[in-house]
């Protein structure tokens, strides 16, 4: 499956679970809700998967996690924040480039309307 037909998913998934939940919980419920439904549909969905960072072929011991990685392929990174800053964007292209994915999703429950706040970044390798 490719990484624009996960993300498609992804989305639809988003929006049901806003749609049944509406905003004002904590990220993690959102992020556990995603991850059960994406499971039960059959997707390979793992959490809070740990990134190490590499500096000088030396594994520095500290790194960052994501929210959660879809069939290997998409990163999805949940937020509830006011407003989606550059700084969320450059975490998550971050991400992308230290995993060699290509796409990712940021997507921020703390909305009125959910289908803005649902950020696309795109690796160019």
């Amino acid at each position: 499956m490719t990484e624009n037909r996960i993300s498609y998913i992804v989305r639809g998934v988003s929006f049901d679970i806003y749609n049944q939940l509406g905003p004002g919980l904590l990220e993690s419920i959102y992020e556990r809700a995603l991850y059960h439904v994406l499971l039960n549909e059959g997707f390979e969905v793992r959490s809070q998967v740990k990134i190490p960072v590499i500096f000088n072929d030396i594994d520095l011991g500290i790194g960052y996690r994501i929210d959660l990685l879809v069939e290997n392929k998409v990163i999805v990174e949940i937020k509830f924040v006011e407003e989606l800053s550059n700084l969320h964007k450059k975490q998550l292209l971050t991400y992308l480039k230290l995993t060699g994915k290509k796409l990712g999703l940021l997507i921020n429950f703390n909305s009125t309307n959910l289908n803005q706040s649902i950020v696309r970044i795109v690796n160019d390798l």
